[in-house]
């Protein structure tokens, strides 16, 4: 035999530790903050937003969390019911959907 044994389940060998950044990925998020910083900053974004709002919407989805939370971290709840709502005896009008919203407590 060779003497190379295979990996546990879970077992680590080699490679970057959990959590580490990629090297590639921090150089090039520091030059685009460079550039940025370079390019005037704020005031550079504000004149892009103005001048290519398409372009700057696209960032923007970019870099806006993709979760959206409610107060102190907890979820957002929705709570939906049908109306009580008479109809006409013809039957001519639709039904009424209602929508309330309740703001959950932290202590729940």
């Amino acid at each position: 035999m060779s003497g190379i044994r295979g990996s546990a389940p879970g077992e680590r060998r080699g490679g970057r530790q959990k959590g580490t950044p990629n090297k590639i990925n921090t150089d090039l998020k520091a030059m685009i903050l460079g550039a940025l910083a370079g390019a005037g900053g704020q005031d550079y974004l504000q004149r892009q937003a103005e001048l290519n709002p398409a372009s700057f919407l696209t960032l923007i989805g970019k870099v806006l969390p993709l979760q959206v939370t409610g107060e102190n971290g907890n979820p957002i709840a929705y709570s939906f019911r049908w109306a009580d709502a008479a109809l006409p005896e013809d039957n001519s009008a639709e039904p009424v959907i209602s929508v309330t919203w309740v703001k959950e407590d932290a202590a729940d």
